[in-house]
This record gives C-alpha cells, structure tokens and sequence, in this order.
C-alpha cells in the first residue's frame, strides 16, 4: 500500500501483540465421557492463538498488519512464521525463544460444531512486559506506524497493561479483546477504545452480575455494555454468538443483530474473525458503529468453513478506499 500526500482517508494499520499457535483439531460426534476412549472423524493442523488469528482476519479485511509474538526455535515455529508470511502479515517482529517450544492448541469440535479446547502456552508465556523492553516496545510502533494497536487476554496481565501504555504514549488507538478475562490493571481497561468481551468475560468485569437464563439477553448485554462504557473502559463491545453483538460509548448503546450464515460447520474461529475486522474497519477511520457491523459478519463467515485461518478467506475486503474520507456515526 502506497502513502500519497494528498491523501485525506486513513491507511488502516494494525499491530497486534498476542499469542501465536499451532492448532490440532479433532472432529468427532460427541465428546469423550472421562475415562472414555472414542474414534474422530477428521483431524487436522493449522495456525492458531488468539493474535494470530486476529492479525490474520485484520490482514484478509484489509488492513496492513504487524504481529508481535513469541514462537519456539522449532518446526512449530517455522510453520508459524510461514504460515503469517503467507497471509501477508509482516513478521519481522515476530521473535524465537531459545528455550521454550512454539505454543499448541487441541481443539475437539462435535457434531453440533461446538468446540473443547486446551492451550499449552509454550513460547508465548515468555512474552512480558520485560520482554517488551527488552525488544523497545516503543520504537516498534513507531517503525510500524500503526492506527490500531491491538492485544487479547490470553498474554500476562502487566504485558498487556506495558503494551496498553506504550500505545497511550505513542497516541495509538487501544483495542482490548480480554478473553479470557483476566486482572487487568484499571489503567489499561480505561484507555481501551474498544474494550472486546464476550458474555461470560463481561459477567467477570461488570458489577451487574449474570443475566436471567430466561431473559433477554441482548437486553442484559445492552445494560452490562452501557455500565462499562466511560467508566471501566472508553468503550465496549460485547459479542452474543448467533444474536450478534452490542455496543456502548459514553454516550450511547446499540445492538448489532449477526447476518445467519447459511450452515455452520465450526465456531472456533468466529470470535478472533470478528475482532480482527473491527479492527481494520477502526483502523481505516471508521465508527465503531460500522466497525462492529464488518465484525458480525466476519463472524457469521467464519462458522461456515473449518478451523479458524482457514475459513478467513470467506471474510470480505473492507474497500476503505472506495467509501467517503469523513463519515457521522451510524446507530442501530
């Protein structure tokens, strides 16, 4: 992508600093009982870890993207950095540990799509807030000259809060996606503009408690999202699955229903699909509003295909050069 000096839209940059794995899924019809040995139908490897994935989705929706992250000296390794080259990700800050092996995710999805999955950390547990010093956090973003700086909850919580402040001094937008939801110093929630969360990671940061399983849950999620929002972080989006997501500033709450895909295959993926599109659309100078909409709908193209990279070559192109340079925000 070329700068030009006359440009008046934003070139859509994102940095994601995140976790990078290699996925084993299992496809079976039901789960195991403990103690119960059963036979899959399928099994299958690919790239995984919530940045990973995320940076990917960011890159497929249009954005330039550069991936922080931490891999083993290992064919893991070589296949994780492939794989992101691959996809267009810029990897030159993707950085070897020389001791702990590259991450891995064992991932069983059911009949019914839903998933089990168990993480084991590896290198990605070396990625501190030490580690970002170490390596100049700062002049990192300033060489990748990013418009969204974007992590997730799966790294320790004093590196996302050293990241959240590096971004804060560089005058980068924040994007927190906190799965799963962790500890995270009240500084680094409050600059969060979006804080991502979906049901049960909000229930674990609000105060209002769960929502009645016979209620309405939009309606819940809409209340939960408005309490959070200017307070606990600058905004708030909290992603409901099938019933799409809702949104909050200071100022005000909206629902964004999920266009319904035509079947569904895997749910792994849809999650990190939506967060990776929000950010591109935030990162090209969008609303929230319209940043959320690309968000369900990558989502709801996501469960229609297997894995989670994998079925991201079903998200659409946000076509940030076609659209107006200036826009009024857009509510649902």
């Amino acid at each position: 992508m070329t700068e030009s000096n006359d440009r008046t839209r934003t070139e859509p940059r994102v940095l994601v600093l995140g976790s990078a794995n290699v996925d084993t899924f299992l496809y079976v019809d039901d789960f195991p009982a403990p103690g119960e040995t059963i036979f899959g139908r399928a099994g299958r490897t690919g790239l995984g870890g919530k940045g990973a994935n995320q940076v990917v989705a960011a890159q497929r929706t249009g954005a330039e993207t550069t991936f922080v992250g931490m891999v083993g000296d290992d064919d893991g390794g070589a296949f994780v950095r492939r794989t992101l080259d691959d996809n267009g990700v810029d990897t030159s800050a993707l950085l070897t540990s020389a001791s702990a092996p590259t991450g891995a995710a064992y991932i069983s999805v059911n009949a019914e799509a839903e998933n089990t999955i168990v993480v084991v950390s590896g290198a990605n547990a070396e990625l501190t807030a030490d580690a970002l010093v170490s390596h100049d956090i700062d002049a990192l973003i300033a060489a990748s000259r990013p418009t969204i700086a974007l992590t997730q909850g799966e790294l320790a919580p004093d590196t996302i809060a050293a990241f959240a402040a590096a971004s804060a001094r560089s005058g980068v937008r924040f994007v927190l996606n906190l799965a799963p939801a962790a500890p995270v110093d009240p500084a680094a929630l409050r600059v969060a503009d979006p804080l991502i969360v979906n049901e049960g990671e909000a229930q674990a940061i609000a105060r209002g408690g769960a929502p009645d399983p016979g209620g309405d849950i939009v309606a819940w999620a809409l209340a939960t999202a408005q309490e959070l929002a200017g307070t606990a972080s600058t905004s708030v989006v909290i992603t409901l699955g099938a019933s799409g997501a809702v949104a909050a500033t200071a100022d005000e709450v909206w629902h964004q229903p999920s266009p319904r895909p035509a079947e569904v295959v895997d749910t792994t993926g849809a999650g990190d699909a939506f967060v990776g599109a929000l950010a591109a659309v935030l990162a090209a100078g969008r609303p929230l509003a319209e940043a959320v909409r690309w968000g369900v709908a990558a989502g709801s193209a996501a469960v229609a295909g297997h894995g989670t990279v994998e079925s991201y070559t079903r998200l659409a192109r946000y076509d940030h050069e076609a659209l107006p340079a200036e826009s009024g925000r857009t509510s649902a």
